[in-house]
């Protein structure tokens, strides 16, 4: 899809990711309204919170009442640890923000696009949601039911005119990243990709409306093999298991 002259709802563009990607499709003479918790200076801003259930139904009703060309959801928390160690509140919210927001702001959009016969929507995930990481059990199912949701929408979209982009980047050096994730990184040797590398990446698979885009080698070959021979990926993960629980020790 062209971005010229479209309009176009990004979740998260004020982060250090989704800002890099508004700024792409902005200079490309896309028209880019984005979704935060605040105001974000030289932005429409459609202001929100889309971890709660109150919050995201104002958003979407809110969306619902314009006209998009495309949707780009790349809004996101993260919690590393073990699962008993989340909040219940932070649980939740990290499902409503990296599942159930993509899931909801796409009914608010589709129709506009299915009466015009043509938009895009644009997920984007992560590597863990097809390689289910220890300590990261919110984080990898969330993001897998996003890849799910993706694949799910774009064959119930067949013969709309309506693309659906799915792209899975591995981790990206930016403040998303806690500090104990970036000590995982560090005993690991996790690459973490720069941030205007995958923006661009982003916005390319959607300017040529692919389908399903993997970032990163090995890890983009680790899904094929997770998806074939999940016992294979376990053991060659185990090791970095095993530094994930150490720094969670006593």
């Amino acid at each position: 899809m062209r971005f010229r002259d479209r309009d176009f709802l990004v979740t998260g563009g004020s982060g250090a990711l989704g800002r890099r990607v508004v700024e792409q499709i902005a200079r490309e003479g896309g028209r880019v309204v984005v979704v935060a918790r605040a105001p974000v200076a030289g932005r429409e801003t459609i202001v929100g919170d889309l971890s709660t259930p109150q919050g995201l139904e104002a958003v979407a009703e809110a969306v619902g009442a314009r006209s998009w060309d495309g949707l780009v959801n790349i809004a996101g928390v993260q919690h590393f640890g073990p699962l008993e160690d989340q909040s219940p509140e932070h649980l939740l919210a990290s499902y409503l923000i990296n599942l159930v927001a993509p899931a909801r702001l796409t009914q608010a959009v589709l129709p506009g696009m299915k009466q015009r016969g043509r938009g895009q929507i644009a997920n984007v995930g992560s590597i863990f949601g097809s390689i289910n990481f220890a300590h990261f059990a919110t984080y990898s199912s969330a993001k897998a039911g996003m890849r799910a949701l993706s694949q799910a929408l774009r064959r119930e979209l067949v013969g709309t005119g309506i693309a659906v982009t799915y792209v899975a980047p591995r981790a990206v050096a930016t403040p998303f990243n806690s500090a104990r994730v970036d000590e995982y990184a560090r005993l690991t040797g996790m690459t973490r990709d720069d941030p205007d590398r995958i923006a661009r990446k982003i916005v390319n698979a959607i300017r040529a409306g692919r389908r399903d885009v993997y970032l990163g080698f090995p890890e983009s070959l680790f899904v094929r093999l997770n998806g074939l021979a999940p016992g294979l990926i376990d053991g060659a993960l185990r090791s970095n298991d095993l530094k994930a629980r150490a720094l969670f020790a006593g």
